[in-house]
């Protein structure tokens, strides 16, 4: 597998669902469609293609054994739709190409969500969940192992909140053999939800074996330029991923908002994360086609 940079990601799968009319109330959030809605699901990816993503990401950030377990699925059927996630996200790539023989093959990056996704309360922008070593170890291995036997094309470890857990999943992921992210969800311009520093992060990982890009997702845009840099200063020759949620950033000079809803501003931010050093770029939460396409015609063709 070739990665080409700049590489443009999708936008957030949850609110592309949502303008479909899917209900994702509920605690397995867009997991829940996997089996309920499979083909709202294939349809929110393939969007995102035809907007000019070169990677979509699957619908696994919540799907995880324990959580499908809780609702009365067996382990095999829970394992099943973990990997109908991967199903899923070929198959958009499938309808895009026989649509667009002549575009680039786009990836498939199976997400891989912290542990506060399962809980479902918001602890993933927290990292605040009290347990051990092993008891996350035993909670994300299983997932991680068996979409590393998928056909994804690279895994995603997105929205880390705390800096226990990313050193869980260090080193869970130096046994896998596909390419992985690690991306933080950030409470400001320098720290993780948990309060470490961004820098102690990607200097954790600048050496690892698998881990190909150090990053941030699901963070107010208003914090991206300066988290690149000091993921710049610490990461090493490791690639620089950044997909933030819509987020709003006020400006005193015009007394107005603006943030990745907006298209002049999303071009713009873009150009200027670029310049800074970001490689793959994408959105997460409440960031469409629309804002995507956008997000495209800043990149170098």
């Amino acid at each position: 597998m070739t990665l080409t940079y700049p590489l443009l990601l999708d936008g957030g799968l949850s609110n592309e669902l949502e303008r479909q009319g899917c209900d994702l109330n509920q605690k397995l959030w867009s997991a829940k469609l996997l089996e309920s809605n499979p083909e709202a699901i294939i349809l929110a990816h393939l969007a995102y293609l035809e907007a000019g993503a070169g990677c979509i990401i699957t619908s696994s950030y919540q799907a995880t054994l324990p959580g499908f377990m809780a609702i009365g699925y067996d382990e095999d059927s829970a394992k099943e739709l973990i990997l109908k996630s991967v199903q899923l996200a070929e198959e958009a790539r499938s309808r895009f190409l026989s649509l667009n023989p002549h575009a680039s093959k786009p990836l498939i990056a199976a997400s891989i969500g912290p542990y506060g996704a399962y809980l479902a309360d918001g602890s993933e922008y927290r990292g605040d969940y009290l347990i051990s070593d092993q008891e996350l170890w035993d909670f994300h291995q299983p997932r991680i192992n068996l979409l590393n036997d998928s056909t994804a094309d690279l895994l995603a470890c997105e929205t880390i909140p705390g800096f226990h857990e990313a050193k869980v999943l260090a080193e869970i992921l130096k046994n896998v053999k596909k390419p992985a992210w690690v991306s933080f969800s950030c409470k400001d311009g320098q720290h993780i939800s948990d309060g470490t520093p961004i820098e102690q992060c990607a200097a954790y990982f600048a050496h690892h074996p698998t881990v190909f890009a150090i990053g941030v997702n699901c963070t107010s845009p208003e914090f991206i330029s300066p988290l690149i840099q000091s993921i710049k200063t610490k990461s090493g020759n490791k690639r620089i991923v950044v997909y933030p949620n819509s987020g709003a950033v006020y400006h005193v000079e015009s007394k107005t908002w603006s943030g990745l809803s907006d298209l002049p501003s999303c071009e713009l931010m873009v150009k200027e994360w670029m310049d800074l050093g970001a490689d793959i770029i994408g959105g997460c939460c409440g960031i469409g086609p629309e804002q995507i396409k956008a997000m495209g015609q800043s990149l170098p063709k």
